[in-house]
């Protein structure tokens, strides 16, 4: 596999990901995964917000 980043469809919706092949991991967008189960039209705006409730 290479390091490109990929799409997986999660809830038929499109998730980004990108395979590290030296830790053998995957990391997913969170701001996609956040889009999908939020329902949110600006996800990212969601995101940024979610992160400065403390």
């Amino acid at each position: 596999m290479d390091n490109e980043t990929k799409i997986k469809l999660f809830q038929n919706q499109e998730v980004r990901l990108k395979w590290d092949e030296e830790i053998e991991e995957y990391y997913f967008s969170v701001i996609d995964v956040v889009g999908i189960l939020s329902g949110s039209k600006n996800p990212s705006q969601y995101w940024g917000t979610l992160k400065q409730v403390k």
